[in-house]
């Protein structure tokens, strides 16, 4: 094995806990490979920057490595993937605040509806960007309807980087 100089620069602002939205965009030998992905866990009351999930995605701890486990899947590893490509949008909403107290169940109690707001708007995302064209690894779950607002402003952040989302509503 040859050494090689790399570089990442992080955005100050990803570091900031809440709830994110956010796509790899993956390039392999076979083309570019999305996953959706948001923070704001399920088993937990807490929601934490897109910088932390970057590493747990990337890591080998199975209940934290989706996106390792999906490229696993296609056969691909991730070391031998040319880039990982983190597109982030928020926070959309902040992280819920620890209060003295609140136990970790009112914590959750207080942490559910967002979730389950953001949950929405991830799932929206996967589902639009497939419909477009993209190969997306993830099959996103969610029984709630995205709230027509956040999927607008959502839609129009990732246009940005994903055209081919926004000629399905030019």
């Amino acid at each position: 094995m040859t050494a090689h100089m790399h570089s990442l620069t992080l955005p100050g602002p990803m570091l900031r806990r809440g709830f994110w939205l956010y796509v790899w965009v993956v390039e392999t030998p076979h083309g570019d490979l999305l996953y959706v992905g948001r923070t704001g866990d399920n088993s937990s009351p807490h929601a934490t920057a897109p910088y932390t999930r970057m590493g747990q995605h990337l890591g080998f701890a199975k209940n934290q490595n989706a996106l390792r486990r999906h490229l696993s899947d296609r056969g691909l590893k991730a070391e031998d993937c040319a880039s990982f490509d983190l597109v982030a949008f928020g926070p959309l909403y902040d992280e819920v605040e620890k209060r003295e107290g609140l136990s970790r169940a009112d914590l959750m109690k207080l942490h559910m509806p967002t979730r389950d707001i953001v949950g929405a708007l991830e799932k929206a995302l996967a589902e639009e960007l497939k419909a477009a064209g993209y190969d997306v690894l993830n099959t996103v779950k969610s029984k709630h309807q995205p709230d027509l607002e956040g999927w607008s402003a959502a839609r129009q952040a990732f246009s940005q980087r994903f055209p081919k989302l926004r000629e399905r509503y030019d």
